[in-house]
Formats: C-alpha cells, structure tokens, sequence
C-alpha cells in the first residue's frame, strides 16, 4: 500500500447508527471505578459475596461433565438450551409456585436459556419495543433493564411505587397502549422492597382487565430471610407475563447464566431473537449448572446464602441505628432507611438539603462509597437516595463504613 493509500484510508470514518446514541455507560460501573481504590470499603457493587461460591461442587461438575458428555457440552447446541436444564428450570418454578399456594405448569418448552438474565431484558426489548412505545416502569427501577430498553427507542413512563410495590391507581392511568410494564416483585434492585400479597392480587387483576402484559424479573426472590415471597405475578396469569430468572444469586454470576419463561405467542420471536444474538448459551455451562443443582443441592445451598445476607443486614442495620439514632424522630435531618426483608440492598435517604451525588466524592474521602439513587429514576429522580449493598463487606467492614458514612454526611451539613 502506498503513502497515498494509506492516507486515504485512515481519515475515513466511522458511521454510527442513531441508536448508538442512546447508549450510555452504566453509571454504577462507572462508580464502581472510584471505588477500587485501595481501602475503600464499598456499599456500592451489586455483586454476589464470593464467599457464596460453590467451588468445591463446581469442581467436581467440571470433572463429571466432560467425564460423560464432552462433545455435548464443547459443541454447538440447541438456541432453546440444554433440554434438562430446562425441565429442572420448569420443575422447580412450578414446586415454588405451589408451596406458595398458586398453581403454575410451566411447560419446559416455555423455558429458554439465556446468557445471564441480562440477555433476557435484551431479547424482549427487541421484540416488544418500537422506537415510541410506551414502556412502563416501577420508580425506581433497575438501571440495567432502562439501559437494555433505551437503544429500543421507547418512551419509559416511570409509575408511582410504595413501600408495598407498584401504585394501582396511577398503574391504571398510564396502561393506555403500553407495550408492559416491567417490575421486579422481590426484593427489588435498588430499594430491596418486596411487592405485598394485596399489591400483586391488585396489580395482576388490573393487567388483565386493562390487557396490559408484565416482565417479571426476578433474580433475587430466593435470597428471603425469614420467609418466602409471594407467588410470582407470572404464575397468576401465565399468557399474560414474561418470567426472568437467574442462576447468578445462587451459584455464579461469571458463569452468565440465566432463563426465560416466555408464552407460545412470543417464544418463538424470542428464540430468533436468540439465535440472531449468540446462537446459544455456553453448552459446557449449562451442563456444569443443571450438575451442581442435582440431587436438591440449592435446598441445601441457598439457606447458606440467606443465612450470611441476613447477618450482613441485620449488622448494616444495626450500624445506621448506632449513627443516626435520631432518624425516626427527625426524618429530615437524618438519614432514614428502609428494613428489607431479603436480597442485597437497602434504600436510605439524606437529609433535606442533602444531594448523594454530592456527597460521594466525599464519602470516597472518608473511606466508603454507595450508588446515588438518582440514576434508577426513570421519571422524577429523588437526589437524596442513595443505594446500599450489604452483602460483599464483612459485619466489621459495615460497621467502619456507616461511620465512614456518618461522618461525610455530618461534615456536609455544617
């Protein structure tokens, strides 16, 4: 290649497609940049504890899997995943949604493995959403399913939420030609509330009427402390819902596994959603999970997991208690929080006059770091909130960071 040539094609240029525009680095891995540095005790990642890793039985899976099927599980396989898999996946909801009191058959040939729930929330986006529709969300909501949403080009109406879950009124007055409404019942990212019996009989019961389908996302519904959530919204009216699960709460998320139960009218749009996006799932993965999960080892597994939550919670709680023991009396120049009954984080608000966003920087300088609660807001965000994550940091670690905490925030309102 000449000079010339050369010159030629290196001033030329990218075309970006307009939907690239509206995709945005994730605000909370961006946070979680400042947070690595050294001696920062964050409350910041929404990352499972390590300690909860089943490394030993992984081990063991790996042996065994590539013992008896390894050309399956280092071959191409099925968009739809591993048929066994599938039917445990089906199995388990269905045993769930019956000591719940609800009866739920889900067909295997509903379920889909994913690459992670994540992939779920990227799948329907692209089936269900056109550039203008109306998408309905919880407020607030997870940043990482707006994120899948936004490159879809949707108009996402934030509707009011409680501490019991979804408002049914307002619910009522924006369904009009929405394409969903997504929600996460269980121990939501980020508030760590839970939706009340009474709210998803209200809230189901309002769906069917109005027609308006729901996304149920539900990655932490198994990480309950004293006792388990509700039946799933899905179970109540299965041709009317769309079923996240994943395996990331419970075993690894590095292994990127997750699932989707989905109804015969939108399966297949799904499945070439799929197949357009990876072909399939990792088969050596999904042969690795359904091994580790035989014989009941999650019964076994997951009480281990709450067990070590709820210590971290109720130390969490017991800090905020310590340092701000005034909150309940004096609301707006203390920080407040919420008690949630399960998952991983907690929901707190500043003082009046008080911006998280602001506050972080200094928090940082003090040795602690969270998630302003800001960007989870898809309509009118509340700057005084702010996103706790107990279950990474030790029960000593929680109690230097809410000192760490309640000293910035001191400091600031002077």
């Amino acid at each position: 290649m000449s000079d010339a040539d050369h010159h030629t094609t290196s001033t030329r240029h990218w075309t970006l497609a307009a939907r690239a525009a509206k995709m945005n680095p994730s605000v909370i891995r961006e946070i979680l940049k400042v947070t690595e540095k050294p001696g920062i005790i964050s409350f910041a990642g929404g990352l499972p504890s390590s300690k909860t890793f089943p490394v030993a039985e992984f081990e063991a899976a790996c042996a065994k899997v590539l013992k008896d099927d390894p050309a399956g599980a280092l071959q191409y396989a099925a968009s739809e995943g591993f048929g066994p898999l599938r039917e445990m996946v089906a199995a388990q909801l269905q045993a769930q949604s019956r000591a719940a009191g609800q009866t739920w058959n889900v067909d295997p040939g509903q379920v889909m493995i994913t690459s992670g729930s994540q992939q779920g929330l990227d799948l329907v986006a692209k089936i269900l959403i056109d550039a203008g529709s109306k998408v309905l969300v919880e407020s607030p909501t997870y940043l990482g399913a707006v994120m899948a949403f936004t490159p879809m080009e949707p108009d996402v109406v934030s509707v009011g939420s409680d501490a019991e879950g979804i408002d049914i009124a307002d619910l009522n007055a924006k369904s009009k030609d929405a394409r969903f409404l997504y929600v996460l019942p269980n121990f939501q990212n980020p508030t760590g509330r839970s939706m009340t019996e009474a709210r998803r009989v209200a809230l189901s019961e309002a769906a069917q009427q109005s027609g308006l389908p729901i996304m149920e996302d539900n990655p932490y519904g198994d990480l309950w402390f004293d006792q388990p959530p509700p039946a799933p919204l899905t179970a109540r009216n299965p041709e009317g819902g769309i079923y996240l699960g994943s395996f990331s709460k419970v075993l690894a998320p590095g292994l990127r596994m997750g699932f989707i139960v989905a109804p015969k009218a939108v399966y297949p749009k799904l499945l070439q959603a799929k197949q357009a996006a990876d072909l399939h799932s990792p088969s050596f993965n999904q042969r690795l999970i359904h091994a580790v999960m035989q014989d009941g080892f999650l019964d076994r597994h997951v009480p281990t997991i709450r067990s070590l939550y709820k210590a971290q919670r109720d130390a969490m709680l017991h800090a905020l208690a310590q340092h701000f023991p005034d909150a309940q009396k004096n609301p707006n120049t203390n920080l407040t929080w919420n008690t949630p009954a399960g998952g991983m984080f907690l929901w707190a608000r500043l003082p009046q006059g008080m911006d998280a966003v602001s506050l972080l920087p200094h928090a940082v300088d003090k040795g602690v770091a969270f998630v302003p609660g800001a960007p989870f807001f898809a309509g009118q965000a509340d700057a005084r909130s702010m996103r706790l994550s107990f279950v990474t940091p030790s029960v000593e670690e929680i109690h230097r960071g809410v000192a760490a905490l309640a000293t910035a925030i001191k400091e600031q309102q002077r």
